[in-house]
C-alpha cells in the first residue's frame, strides 16, 4: 500500500499590503534585524519613520534581552517587546524564518495590554485582523463597565435617598430642626459616652396668644423664625430639636459648667424679646429657659433624668415671671437669671386675654431650694 507523499513546499509570495491585512501589526526583519515592513497598526501606534531601522533602536527586547541576528529571535521562541518612546507600549509575539534568507516575520499583538493600547492610541476594529478576537473582547468590556458605572450610580442614587429619608425621619419638617426622635438618638448617645453635656429646655411664652389672635400662620411664622435664632445663637454642632409645639430642646455638647449655658441662654432672652412681625402685625412672644448640666461619672444621670430636671428648672423660670433662665445643678441648687421682675408682666396680675396659664411641674417631690422665687445665691458651677 504506497503512502501518500506530503505536498512540496511551495514559497508563499505576498505583498507587505496583504500581509497587513492579515497580520496588521508584522515586522519583517532581514538577517541584521533592520526592519524592512511593518503593518499599518505598527504605523499609527510608533508615528514616526522607523522602517530601516534597527529593531532594538525602535523597540526595547524584554525576552530575548540580547540577540546577535534574526535566528535569535526565531530561537527564542516567544518574544516580548515594548516600543521606546511613551507610553511605552508592550507587545508579545513569534517569529519564523521566510525562504531563501529573506530574513523572519514576526507577528505581535497586545495581549493583556490590549485594552491600555487601544486607550493610548485611539485605536479602533479597523486596527485589527478581521479574525482577531480583540475588539469583540473590547466590546463586552465595555458594555461591562457601562453595566458597572449604571450600578454604582442606582446605589449611589439609592444611598442617597437612604441618607435624606433617615435625614426626614429626625427633621421637624416645619422648622427645619431635629426632632424629639433626634434628640432621643442624641441623648442615648450622649450619656453612653460618659462625657459632660448641658441641657436646655425653652418654651414660648405667649405663642397661644399669636395663634389666636392672628392664626396659625402666624404661629408657623414664629416657629420658623425662632428656629433661625436658635440656630445662629447655638454653637454648629450643638443640637436643637423641636419636641412639641412651642417647645424647644437643646443639647450643649461638652459643657463643664453654666458658664456657656449662661450666654447662650441671656442671648436667646435678648433675641426672642424683640417682636416679631407677620403680615405687619407685631408677634409678641418671650422664652423661659431650663438648664442642666450632665456631669461626669460618679455623678451622672440618666436621660430621663436630665429631661426632667430641666422641665423643672423650666417651670420655675416661668414662676418666677416668664422670660428667664432658671438652671438647676447636680445638688439641686437653683439659680434664676435675670432674678428681677419682668417689666412686661407683672406676675401679681392675673394674664391678660389669650395669655397661656402658667404650667406647674409634675407630681413628684420637688427640693426646698425649688421655691420657683427668683434666687440670689451664688452662680452655679459644674461639677458637684
Amino acid at each position: 500500500m504506497n503512502r501518500a507523499l506530503p505536498p512540496p513546499a511551495i514559497p508563499l509570495a505576498l505583498e507587505a499590503p496583504a500581509v497587513g491585512v492579515l497580520m496588521p501589526m508584522f515586522l519583517w526583519l532581514d538577517g541584521s534585524c533592520r526592519i524592512r515592513a511593518a503593518g499599518p497598526t505598527l504605523h499609527k501606534i510608533i508615528r514616526r519613520p522607523f522602517i530601516g531601522a534597527s529593531l532594538t533602536s525602535v523597540f526595547h527586547l524584554r525576552r530575548p534581552v540580547e540577540i546577535r541576528d534574526a535566528d535569535d529571535l526565531v530561537r527564542a521562541n516567544r518574544i516580548r517587546l515594548s516600543v521606546t518612546g511613551p507610553p511605552a507600549t508592550g507587545f508579545k509575539g513569534v517569529a519564523v524564518p521566510l525562504a531563501t534568507g529573506n530574513g523572519v516575520l514576526i507577528n505581535l499583538s497586545f495581549g493583556y495590554g490590549v485594552h491600555d493600547a487601544v486607550r493610548d492610541h485611539g485605536l479602533s476594529d479597523t486596527d485589527f485582523a478581521a479574525t482577531d478576537l480583540a475588539i469583540e473582547l473590547l466590546y463586552l468590556l465595555e458594555a461591562k463597565n457601562a453595566v458597572m458605572a449604571e450600578l454604582d450610580r442606582t446605589n449611589h442614587a439609592l444611598r442617597g435617598a437612604k441618607q435624606e429619608a433617615e435625614a426626614q425621619a429626625l427633621t421637624d419638617a416645619l422648622t427645619g430642626l431635629g426632632n424629639r426622635r433626634a434628640l432621643e438618638r442624641a441623648m442615648a448617645l450622649q450619656t453612653a459616652s460618659g462625657r459632660a453635656f448641658g441641657l436646655m429646655q425653652m418654651d414660648l411664652d405667649h405663642f397661644k396668644a399669636v395663634n389666636d389672635t392672628l392664626g396659625h400662620a402666624a404661629g408657623d411664622h414664629v416657629l420658623s423664625v425662632v428656629a433661625r435664632v436658635l440656630r445662629e445663637t447655638v454653637r454648629h454642632h450643638d443640637l436643637v430639636a423641636r419636641v412639641g409645639g412651642d417647645e424647644f430642646v437643646i443639647l450643649l455638647h461638652g459643657l463643664a459648667d453654666f458658664g456657656p449655658i449662661r450666654r447662650i441662654g441671656l442671648s436667646l432672652l435678648e433675641r426672642l424679646a424683640e417682636p416679631i412681625f407677620f403680615e405687619g402685625q407685631p408677634c409678641a412672644v418671650s422664652a423661659s429657659l431650663g438648664a442642666v448640666l450632665q456631669c461626669p461619672p460618679p455623678h451622672e444621670r440618666d436621660a430621663e433624668t436630665l429631661l426632667t430636671e430641666a422641665d423643672r428648672a423650666l417651670y420655675l423660670s416661668k414662676n418666677a415671671g416668664r422670660s428667664r433662665l432658671t438652671m438647676i445643678d447636680v445638688k439641686g441648687h437653683t439659680e434664676t437669671i435675670p432674678d428681677t421682675p419682668s417689666p412686661a408682666e407683672d406676675p401679681t396680675e392675673p394674664p391678660g386675654q389669650g395669655a397661656e396659664p402658667v404650667r406647674m411641674p409634675p407630681s413628684g417631690p420637688v427640693r426646698a431650694n425649688q421655691t420657683g422665687a427668683p434666687t440670689r445665691d451664688k452662680p452655679l458651677t459644674g461639677t458637684p
